[in-house]
Formats: structure tokens, C-alpha cells, sequence
């Protein structure tokens, strides 16, 4: 927790001028309409640095449970197409209708993250021999790449690079305070569920035998997950864009950290993310002032080299 706050107050101190810590706190306790360092902070930081925890944790609480619900290590929302599927209904209903809400982006992502992750699983099952890990991984890579693929096409038959700009570049720079006041109670609400369901996931992690035995309603267990897990990963593309590796990476941390008991694992990983995404976007403004690198980007030197050795550390075959 130290270290998710000393996050948010780097995040929101540092910038094209930096702000001193006695003036962040005089702009939440007093805000003067009057100060321009009072309006920086309330108008983009202090939405910035939170839209960047907000999205962190649900990615990495997405992840973990993504990962117990079907004791795959390589599961995550970038990859298992939820992002992309999101990405997708995200573009095409702003390419029909420029004008749509804010609230109807959200209903949109959360169908394109249902219908991203239902084909995947399709495609990943379709085969001999089941759906195995790498199987699963490989599945989702080739959704994704389809999805973004079509994604692509959408913006440049429509002209709509500007508009989608957002969700193409992944980031949280932008982000307004009533996007961010709407978002929130979805993302806790998620958040909420997946703690309730920590206990249930860490028998399921045991296998379904074990778990049935347990007396686990396993259906009930993956039918409320899925629901977190499509509100989590859908609030976070219509907020912050396609953000990859945040979910695969930080519940490996956490399990290495923590054990195999998703009680801590799930709060640890919504933790982890929300430090993990607040460095990645303190980094992207660090690289190259005055211009800013996709926070996509820093997530994604760390998550492929990642990915690429758990694959390599699978041993159950294609």
C-alpha cells in the first residue's frame, strides 16, 4: 500500500511542471478555483492517477481470476481476447454513431469482451485433445490479431483515427472526472466480487474433483466470475484502451509473493496492477518529455518477454 500511494503522488506531482506535495494537498483540502496548479491538478492528474489504479487493479484482479478459474497460467484479458473483443464493439459504435454516450461505449465494451473470450474458447476447444494452456494462448493470439486486424480496418474505412486515438494508444492521459466518477462503482463493484469469490477460486484451483468434493457449486463459481471478469476487463478498455500484460503478468507476482491461496492472491494482484499501471504511465511522461509514449508500450516490454518464457515453461504440449 506504501507503494501505491507514493505512486499516486509521483503521478500526480510530476508533469510538464512539476507540483510541490504542499500544494497537491492544499488542492484536494482547498481547492482555489482561482490557482492554475489547484485546476492541473483537479482537472487531469488527480483523474489521470486514479483512472490508472482503477484500471491496474481491475486488470490485475481480472487476471488472477481469469488464471484460477481455469489453472492456466498463460490466461489474462489481452490475451484471451477480451480487450480485443471490447476494442472492437468500441470502434465499430463509434464509427456508426460518432456521438454515442459515454455510458453506451461501456454496454459496448462489455459485449465485445463477452463475444472476444466466447471465441476463443470456441476456437481453443475446437481441436483433438481439448483445450490446453498453450492451445488456449495460441487461440486468443489469433482472435486478438483478427480482432485488431478488423479493428484497423474500421478506422481507416471511416476516417476515425482521431476518435479512437485513445484506445489504439492505450493510456489514461485525458481521462475526464465524470468518466472516471462513472467507471469507478463498476470496477469496485468487479473488485468487490472477486474478493467474495477468492475462496471459491482457490478450491476450483485445485482441480474440479477436489472442488466438487469440497461441495463448490463450480458452474455458480464460473458463471459470477465470468460476470466480474467481463465488467472488470470491459470497464477498463472503454476507460483507459487496449492496455496488454497487466493481468498476465501481476498474478504470477502475487502467487510468488503470496502462495497458492487466492484470498491473498486477488487482493495482491488488484494492488499490484493499479502500482504496475501507475509506473508505466509515470515512465511513459519520463522517456521523452514533453511528449508521451503509450502506456501500451511499457506494459508490453514487460509482458512479452513474460509470456514467451511461461510458454517456453509449459510442458504439456500443444
Amino acid at each position: 500500500m506504501f507503494l501505491l500511494l507514493a505512486g499516486l503522488l509521483l503521478s500526480v506531482s510530476y508533469g510538464a511542471a512539476d507540483i510541490s506535495y504542499s500544494t497537491i494537498v492544499r488542492a484536494v483540502f482547498a481547492f482555489d478555483g482561482l490557482d492554475n496548479d489547484h485546476l492541473i491538478l483537479r482537472e487531469f492528474r488527480i483523474p489521470r492517477a486514479l483512472a490508472a489504479a482503477l484500471v491496474g487493479a481491475a486488470l490485475g484482479a481480472a487476471g488472477a481470476l481469469m488464471q484460477g478459474i481455469t489453472r492456466n497460467p498463460l490466461a489474462s484479458p489481452s490475451l484471451m481476447g477480451l480487450n480485443a473483443g471490447a476494442g472492437l464493439m468500441l470502434v465499430l459504435g463509434l464509427a456508426l454513431s460518432p456521438t454515442l454516450g459515454f455510458t453506451v461505449l461501456i454496454g459496448l465494451s462489455f459485449a465485445g469482451a463477452a463475444v472476444g473470450v466466447t471465441v476463443v474458447f470456441l476456437v481453443g476447444s475446437a481441436q483433438r485433445g481439448g483445450l490446453t494452456p498453450v492451445r488456449l494462448a495460441l487461440a486468443g493470439a489469433a482472435v486478438s490479431a483478427f480482432f485488431g486486424a478488423f479493428t484497423s480496418f474500421i478506422i481507416v474505412y471511416y476516417k476515425i483515427g482521431q476518435d479512437v486515438l485513445f484506445y489504439t494508444a492505450g493510456g489514461v492521459q485525458g481521462v475526464q472526472e465524470e468518466q472516471l466518477l462513472f467507471v469507478a462503482p463498476w470496477i469496485g463493484g468487479g473488485l468487490i466480487v472477486a474478493l467474495l469469490l477468492s475462496r471459491s477460486v482457490s478450491l476450483l484451483s485445485l482441480g474440479q474433483d477436489v472442488a466438487t468434493g469440497l461441495g463448490l457449486n463450480i458452474v455458480h463459481v464460473r458463471i459470477v466470475a465470468a460476470l466480474a471478469i467481463l465488467i472488470l476487463a470491459g470497464s477498463s478498455v472503454a476507460l483507459a484502451g487496449g492496455i496488454g500484460f497487466v493481468g498476465l503478468v501481476v498474478p504470477h507476482v502475487s502467487r510468488f509473493l503470496t502462495g497458492l491461496d487466492y484470498r491473498w492472491i486477488v487482493p495482491v494482484s488488484a494492488v499490484l496492477g493499479a502500482c504496475l499501471l501507475i509506473f508505466a504511465d509515470l515512465a511513459a511522461r519520463m522517456i521523452n518529455p514533453p511528449y508521451e509514449v503509450p502506456v501500451g508500450l511499457m506494459t508490453a516490454l514487460i509482458g512479452v518477454p513474460f509470456f514467451l518464457m511461461l510458454a517456453w515453461r509449459d510442458e504439456r504440449g500443444i
